[in-house]
């Protein structure tokens, strides 16, 4: 009965036509189908694929490297654009273009192996800055030609800024490079009190060079600092300096933001850059006198300000991050609460002040090297008795700016003293 069933349906025709397309389909699917498990056994046993988010400080060096690599075999580049300027002084502002892989799929040759290169872009709705990432895939299951890119990317970007000092600024949670990196600043430019500077050197010094030193005593590996005085006075200067002779990045925060809360205080110092010193500027105005206008209020609806005790803790709470300096600075010592400059959070109180008389001909002295030791001494009577006259001390950001106003003479220094606390 079931034979002859078969026979007949194998002798119609139409039965014959369908059963046939749905095999050729069904055979398809399975074909299909077996290509793509394949694919994805073939890409987990046989590739390897490394994934660079564009929020990883690697990011920008790897894109950089690559778009070495690929300077000869691809077509198709991102142009980012910045202005520069020479050393000479006769030199001109100059933009200058740097050419990286644009979004899409890219391929190059590296130590034998082809790798194929996908740099991703998305929108993000909410900060609406785009999301990045680039994806490396390359044969074979050694992860180690991967780390040895991110270190030729690393080399290459270290060597391209061999002396001079990166500044970082957060965006939101994260930190980004400001600008372009700065020439470091010579030591023997700033001109502070004899010395201030030497001590400071000494104590940085040791707390780089020692870990161990904490560890075996139990102190937590961090160091604070508070560079106190009146402004002009060179705090900022001895921090740009101290960061370039030890070879340090700065990473500066601005509390007196309104957008600055507790938890992102938190947040952005728990992953600052590594080798970085924390600049944290006029740190009287972060918890004190932060009045918002009308629209701010607006604006930072719903949001919690930084208070005293989120800055305690953000710097030497149990989240704190270890193996950090930080510098604060202020013009009002007197501002600060007790708790904020305590020994632990601030071991080393350094006070800038104005100008003495030592500073005053170190100062002459470097910016006319020629001066005679009578024309030092006789400088140094004038702004004597100036100061006396007036009442007034003397910054170094105003003597500065005198000679820089009178820089084509000596001449002109001792003609227009007068005009010096004008300044």
């Amino acid at each position: 009965m079931l034979s002859d069933l078969v026979a007949t349906l194998s002798s119609n025709p139409y039965f014959g036509a369908g059963a046939g397309l749905i095999g050729i389909g069904t055979a398809l699917a399975v074909l299909r189908r077996s290509s793509q498990y394949g694919l994805i056994f073939f890409r987990r046993q046989f590739m390897i694929t490394l994934e660079v988010p564009n929020n990883d400080i690697s990011y920008t060096w790897l894109l950089q490297w690559i778009s070495h690599q690929l300077r000869d075999s691809s077509r198709h580049f991102s142009a980012r654009t910045t202005l520069v300027k020479n050393d000479e002084p006769s030199s001109r502002i100059q933009a200058s273009y740097t050419f990286v892989p644009s979004v899409g799929t890219h391929y190059f040759r590296y130590k034998g192996k082809f790798v194929k290169v996908e740099r991703t872009r998305e929108q993000m709705i909410n900060s609406g800055v785009p999301f990045e990432s680039v994806q490396l895939t390359a044969f074979g299951q050694d992860r180690q030609i991967y780390i040895d890119m991110l270190e030729k990317a690393r080399d290459a970007a270290l060597l391209a800024n061999e002396g001079k000092t990166l500044v970082y600024v957060p965006t939101i949670n994260e930190w980004h490079l400001f600008g372009r990196p700065r020439r470091k600043r010579p030591l023997n430019s700033v001109i502070l009190n004899k010395g201030v500077l030497e001590g400071l050197i000494k104590d940085v010094e040791h707390f780089l060079s020692n870990p161990q030193w904490y560890i075996d005593r139990g102190i937590p590996y961090r160091r604070g600092y508070l560079l106190h005085g009146p402004p002009g006075s060179g705090k900022t200067s001895a921090i740009m300096a101290l960061a370039g002779h030890f070879d340090l990045s700065i990473s500066t925060l601005n509390l007196s933001q309104g957008t600055m809360t507790d938890d992102r205080l938190q947040q952005l110092l728990s992953n600052v850059p590594e080798e970085s010193i924390i600049l944290l500027e006029d740190i009287d105005a972060a918890t004190v006198g932060r009045h918002y206008e009308k629209e701010d209020n607006i604006r930072y609806q719903g949001m919690k300000p930084l208070t005293l005790s989120g800055l305690l803790n953000a710097l030497d709470g149990v989240i704190s991050a270890e193996g950090r300096i930080i510098f604060m600075t202020t013009n009002f010592i007197e501002r600060l609460d007790p708790a904020l400059i305590r020994p632990g959070r601030v071991d080393h109180k350094e006070y800038i002040g104005p100008l003495t008389s030592n500073q005053v001909e170190r100062m002459l002295t470097r910016f006319y090297p020629q001066s005679t030791h009578n024309e030092i001494n006789q400088f140094l009577t004038q702004i004597e008795q100036l100061t006396d006259n007036y009442s007034k001390q003397l910054s170094a950001a105003q003597l500065q700016g005198f000679f820089m106003h009178n820089k084509d003479s000596i001449k002109d220094v001792f003609a227009n003293v007068n005009q010096l606390l004008c300044l």
